[in-house]
C-alpha cells in the first residue's frame, strides 16, 4: 500500500500501517444529533489498513453510493502491543497523536442497517480514513484537553474538545484491548464531536487539533 505513517517532524517512523479501531458515539452531543442513545459502553468498529490515506491528498468518494459525511476525530498511533492491558499501560504505548476523518457513506450505512446487515462497506472502503502526520505523544501536554475543529469552505462545522469524550483515552484503550489486541502501527479513532455533515463536490475542509495541527484537504469526484 502507498500510505505510510509519518511524524510531523519528519523523524523516522518504522511502524507499518495496521487496522483502524474506531469508536462511535463517544460525544454526547453527537449521540443526540444522530438520534441515537448512549449504550453505556464504547461502540467499536474497524476499518482495514487500506482505508488509510494521507489527509493532504484530495478525498475521493465512491460513485453511486449516495452522501458521504465527514467526521473529524483525534487519532492515536499505537507503538507497543496492548492485550487486555491496564490503564497504567496505555499512555506509554501511544506513539503519536493526530487528526483524521472517519468518512461515512451515510445513505449506504442506513440501507445496510435497515437490512440488518453489517455496515463496514459504508465505513471501511479504500481511502475512508484520511489521516494527518502524527505529533509524538511526549509533545502533547494533555490528551483530554484538545480542541477538535473542522471548517467546511471556511464555515465552522465541528467545534468540540477531547475533554467531552464519554469514555476517555485511558479507559477507552483499555476497553478496546479486551476485545482486540492492538499492534504497533494500529490506529485508534476516538470519536467525533457534533456537527457532522455531507461533503459536496470540490469542498475544502480545514481541520485543527488544539494548537498541535492544522491541515487542509478537499473533495474531488471519484
Amino acid at each position: 500500500m502507498s500510505y505510510q505513517h509519518q511524524f510531523i517532524d519528519n523523524s523516522p517512523c518504522d511502524l507499518l500501517p495496521g487496522k483502524v479501531v474506531c469508536v462511535g458515539l463517544n460525544y454526547a452531543a453527537h449521540v443526540t444529533e444522530m438520534n441515537s442513545k448512549n449504550i453505556g459502553e464504547p461502540l467499536l468498529f474497524i476499518k482495514p489498513a487500506t482505508a488509510l490515506t494521507p489527509i493532504e491528498e484530495a478525498i475521493r468518494i465512491p460513485e453511486g453510493r449516495g452522501a458521504c459525511h465527514f467526521e473529524s476525530e483525534m487519532a492515536l498511533l499505537i507503538g507497543q502491543p496492548l492485550k487486555r492491558c491496564r490503564e497504567e499501560d496505555v499512555l506509554e504505548a501511544i506513539a503519536g497523536v493526530g487528526i483524521a476523518l472517519d468518512l461515512t457513506l451515510r445513505d449506504l450505512q442506513k440501507q445496510l442497517k435497515e437490512a440488518g446487515q453489517p455496515w463496514e462497506k459504508a465505513k471501511g472502503w479504500d481511502g475512508a480514513c484520511p489521516i494527518s502526520p502524527f505529533i509524538k505523544t511526549e509533545e502533547v501536554a494533555d490528551l483530554q484537553n484538545l480542541d477538535i475543529k473542522l471548517w467546511q469552505n471556511d464555515v465552522l462545522k465541528q467545534d468540540g474538545n477531547t475533554g467531552q469524550m464519554l469514555t476517555q483515552v485511558l479507559p477507552l484503550i483499555t476497553y478496546i484491548s479486551q476485545f482486540f489486541t492492538l499492534q504497533p502501527g494500529d490506529v485508534v479513532l476516538t470519536g467525533t464531536p457534533e456537527g457532522v455533515g455531507p461533503l459536496q463536490k470540490e469542498d475544502t475542509l480545514k481541520l485543527q487539533l488544539g494548537r498541535l495541527l492544522e491541515i487542509e484537504t478537499r473533495r474531488v469526484e471519484a
